[in-house]
């Protein structure tokens, strides 16, 4: 398939527009005239990730977050960024990017969906029109009543996290619970505003741990890595699913830090 195919085909299930005003998702380095037979998936194009696309004679690597944010005054060998674009480029390959508009098209349902939450819902509501709303997170009802405690250890086994971090009393009842997968620490009162015991998300802070359980929320912190490296399986199985002709190779999951 030619790469502008794949593209189209991509942002016709996850528009642009569906992105948040200060993303950048989308092509990022190379050609939309390449010829693609080999997708190498990942969520980060770390180093790493781009070396064993290269050595797997990847054509394209298509992740979940961006590698150019902010606009680049140069390309070149002198900072890592510009090194990272010089290899793919000196590869023949390209890397496009899926972030926020995935998270609202693709994301948060399939995170509600592996907690099997009842009755979910967007949290935070992004779009809107007179037939559906789209957005970040879901919130929804646990499958059965849990404490604080067993809810952590679900959401371990669930997302097959090595550890997590708890703010609040580990023993009391959680029951309505939000989830927005990588960073919602900005997301808090969204979910305390439509009455969830705990939020599950990442990146969270000290303060931000504090303060929740002051405002009578509790937080799981998945790590940002934890729950959104699903972007993986889940681009594997829909690629299978509609552009069977392409060759899916996956990164190996592997936790960005250790525990020491």
């Amino acid at each position: 398939m030619i790469l502008s195919e794949i593209m189209a085909q991509l942002e016709e299930f996850c528009p642009k527009s569906f992105a948040m005003s200060w993303d950048n998702p989308g092509l990022q380095a190379g050609r939309s005239t390449k010829e693609v037979q080999t997708v190498y998936l990942a969520v980060d194009a770390t180093t790493e990730v781009i070396e064993d696309a290269a050595r797997q004679h990847a054509d394209l690597i298509l992740t979940h977050h961006p590698l150019l944010f902010a606009g680049l005054k140069h390309v070149t060998d002198q900072d890592f960024i510009g090194r990272r674009v010089v290899r793919i480029l000196q590869e023949d390959m390209a890397l496009y990017a899926m972030h926020t508009n995935f998270d609202v098209m693709g994301m948060a349902a399939e995170a509600a969906e592996e907690l099997h939450l009842l009755n979910p819902d967007v949290l935070e509501v992004t779009y809107e029109d007179s037939i559906s709303h789209e957005g970040l997170g879901r919130i929804g009802e646990l499958p059965e009543h849990m404490t604080l405690r067993e809810c952590a250890q679900y959401v371990k086994e669930v997302f097959r996290i090595p550890q997590v971090r708890v703010y609040g009393d580990p023993e009391s009842a959680v029951v309505m619970t939000a989830i927005l997968p990588g960073s919602g620490k900005d997301e808090v009162d969204a979910a305390l505003d439509k009455g969830a015991d705990v939020l599950i998300t990442g990146d969270i802070t000290h303060h931000v741990g504090l303060d929740a359980t002051e405002k009578g929320i509790a937080l799981i912190d998945a790590g940002h890595y934890g729950v959104e490296k699903m972007f993986v399986p889940y681009m594997r199985d829909y690629l299978a699913r509609e552009m069977p002709q392409l060759k899916v190779i996956c990164a190996p999951e592997k936790e960005p830090f250790v525990t020491v």
